[in-house]
């Protein structure tokens, strides 16, 4: 058993300076390599999550943006849609007032028209009735003889 334990003392022994490499690669990994790179790996997340950060701000911020745009766009058609409808409306009593213009100046000839035609129409009854005796009287002396024609007419 002694000599078992020697064994272990010098196994022990030996590793020792193995160990102690161990540790001092390890504290070594550690300073050199591990802090390095878990500053990296920080600032890389921070960089991300900051960049995830300004997008997620920016896509709000457009968004709002987009809102205002609609906004206004909503706006501008509403105005359009506005002032078509009272050009429309203005268009329609132009019309409105073109139409009845025509309508009395239409009306206002055909009333010229009939008094023209009542004129007219006068006229020629007046010089059919003065035709109609003339031709009476003729048709009187053609007829009947010449002394009794005019003792009928007196």
């Amino acid at each position: 058993m002694d000599q078992i334990l020697n064994q272990l003392g010098d196994l022990v022994l030996g590793s020792v300076p193995t160990m102690i490499l161990f540790i001092l690669l390890v504290i070594a990994y550690g300073l050199l390599v591990r802090r390095p790179l878990d500053k990296v790996l920080a600032e890389r997340r921070a960089r991300t999550s900051g960049a995830i950060e300004q997008a997620k701000g920016a896509i709000s911020a457009a968004e709002a943006e987009t809102k205002v745009y609609e906004d206004k766009l909503r706006a501008a058609r509403s105005e359009i849609f506005s002032a078509r409808e009272a050009k429309l409306k203005q268009w329609n009593a132009e019309r409105d007032a073109a139409l009845e213009e025509a309508r009395t100046a239409t009306q206002q000839r055909v009333a010229a028209a009939r008094a023209e035609i009542e004129r007219t129409a006068a006229t020629a009854r007046q010089q059919i009735e003065a035709l109609s005796e003339a031709l009476s009287e003729q048709v009187m002396r053609a007829v009947l003889p010449a002394g009794i024609s005019t003792e009928a007419t007196q």
